[in-house]
């Protein structure tokens, strides 16, 4: 049901008398339909910003929301009469409540799991109690400082016993030289049993120390072995409450489709999907029949890793992105994107899906143009299942048989391959690590760079304490080699074309921020403080010969930026 007070006059954030450059968007909020496969978005425009910048001035004057840093979004919505307003929304709870006055409902389904989420809160809550008596149990600082009163005992008669050996090996030498026959047969056995007597002390100093400590280390053994029970209980635990959260979060579309989190990613998604900004505020304006015009979030409060309170930023690609195509159903889909001058336009994709486009397919292989943002393969963990072949496996017919050939950042966009058998994964694998494959980047780069064209070779390692970080190591480092070149300098910026002749980690992003001294616009991990709403790298062009058709393909992704 529409609450009329949630729409909020534009002239609540910003002064109308003041005129706004609204023609260029600086950021598309997109994803493909998933029954036209046609590209739908809905832009962030300079007025939308102003009208969040209204809002942080109005959060700025409130303490309530310094307390804790936390996304904030406004839409801009066309009402059925024509008139425009604006409706806001915050990430997650705000100061521990979901429903706040003035602000948009979280998804409904939360009430339908209220009883089962707060037993299980309470359970998670025992749980963690119980994991931190475990891990601060006296007996272990009692055990701690046991053993190392007697690792200190130990190395002193070590210490003690290397000196007192070193006197009877003399003394034996000496007596060697000075006596004969019974007499010395007697001296060099008071010597070796002195030896012996040394070897007896320190077993008994041994046992002694097993004999107070095994206690403890079992006692320790069994806190550690109940600590493991309590946390495979608490992952169990949440993925039930999780579950339950995402079958019970219906969304809807602008084609008054409604579904679960559930139906539209079976697979599962990462805590707190359905929680940000813009999956309410399109969920509010499709079931109201608001017609949404622009959108922007932005953080406010403590900074929170890459998050910089009054800093727009992008659909966060784990919970917000992989909703986006069913979220903006049944809007008219946007002209695409304009192809920058002088650019050479691909072919046209033969079909389009939240993978991103397909511009080749046959039966032995595909090769997707992956969008910014999106994994390549999925991760490790339950947050990081999201990427191209996961919806690729669950879409296609034959999904479960796809093998990626090779892998993009999640920041870069551009053309992936993925085998569809085995055998075409072996011979294209084998042309990757030959350096058989021919692939061209490019890249806008934060700066200007004076080299024209060149060549760059780094050592590079990923260092383990500091993942996914790689850095130049001329000791650990592994050879890296890239040829680039300028293709123009716009403004500040400069437009370049990488060619990698290896396939490091990051190898792109860290050659051009060490090897040119310019980092990547929009790469914050290496330094970009730039307001770029994406990482400006695309793996625009890619030559293979193809196992099955004998024949070299050259494929092409535009550059979209």
């Amino acid at each position: 049901m529409l609450d009329c007070s949630l729409l909020l006059p534009i002239s609540d954030f910003i002064d109308c008398k003041i005129t706004v450059n609204n023609l260029s968007p600086n950021y598309y909020y997109e994803g493909h339909c998933p029954q036209t496969g046609e590209l739908l978005r809905l832009p962030r425009t300079a007025l939308i910003e102003a009208i969040a910048r209204g809002l942080m001035n109005y959060l700025a004057r409130d303490e309530r929301y310094a307390n804790e840093g936390k996304m904030y979004g406004v839409l801009l919505v066309e009402l059925p009469s024509g008139e425009q307003r604006v409706i806001k929304a915050f990430s997650g709870l705000l100061n521990s409540q979901s429903v706040v006055e003035g602000w948009v409902l979280p998804i409904p389904g939360r009430e339908a799991v209220a009883f089962s989420e707060a037993e299980t809160l309470t359970k998670l809550e025992a749980i963690k109690q119980e994991i931190i008596a475990l891990q601060e149990l006296p007996e272990r600082q009692q055990y701690e400082i046991l053993s190392a009163e007697f690792e200190q005992q130990l190395q002193v008669m070590s210490d003690r016993h290397r000196q007192c050996r070193y006197q009877r090996q003399a003394q034996r030498q000496i007596l060697g030289e000075i006596l004969t026959g019974e007499v010395l047969a007697l001296a060099l056995a008071e010597l070796d049993e002195a030896s012996r007597q040394d070897g007896i002390e320190r077993r008994q100093l041994k046992r002694q120390r097993d004999t107070v400590l095994q206690p403890l280390q079992q006692f320790i053994t069994a806190a550690d072995t109940r600590i493991r029970e309590l946390k495979q209980q608490r992952k169990t635990l949440s993925r039930q409450l999780q579950a339950e959260m995402h079958a019970a979060y219906s969304l809807m579309n602008f084609f008054g489709q409604s579904l679960t989190l559930q139906q539209l990613m079976p697979d599962g998604l990462p805590t707190g999907t359905g929680d940000c900004c813009a999956p309410k505020l399109l969920h509010y304006a499709a079931t109201n029949h608001l017609k949404p015009l622009a959108m922007a979030e932005f953080w406010w409060g403590k900074s929170s890793g890459d998050k910089v309170q009054g800093e727009f930023y992008e659909a966060c690609a784990e919970r917000c992105q992989p909703l986006m195509g069913f979220l903006l159903s049944g809007m008219k889909p946007n002209p695409p994107f304009p192809a920058r001058e002088g650019g050479v336009v691909s072919p046209s994709p033969r079909r389009a899906g939240v993978w991103g486009e397909v511009i080749y397919e046959d039966e032995w292989l595909i090769a997707v143009n992956k969008p910014a943002g999106l994994l390549s393969v999925p991760g490790r963990y339950r947050d990081t299942q999201d990427s191209v072949l996961s919806r690729l496996r669950n879409l296609l017919a034959d999904g479960m048989n796809l093998v990626p050939v090779h892998r993009l950042d999640q920041e870069t966009s551009g053309i992936l391959l993925i085998a569809r058998d085995r055998h075409t994964h072996r011979y294209l694998s084998q042309q990757f690590q030959q350096r058989q494959v021919h692939k061209v980047y490019e890249a806008i780069l934060a700066g200007a760079v004076t080299q024209n064209q060149g060549v760059i070779e780094l050592p590079l390692w990923g260092n383990p304490q500091n993942r996914p970080y790689q850095q130049v190591d001329w000791q650990h480092g592994k050879p890296s080699v890239t040829k680039f070149q300028i293709i123009a300098k716009e403004g500040e910026y400069t437009r370049v074309e990488f060619i990698p002749l290896t396939g490091r980690t990051h190898q792109l992003r860290v050659h051009t921020a060490v090897g040119l001294g310019v980092v990547i616009l929009g790469d914050r991990l290496y330094g970009c403080n730039a307001g770029a709403n994406r990482l400006h790298l695309h793996a625009r062009e890619i030559s293979f010969y193809h196992p099955q058709l004998a024949k070299t393909l050259h494929l092409h992704a535009t550059t979209p930026f």
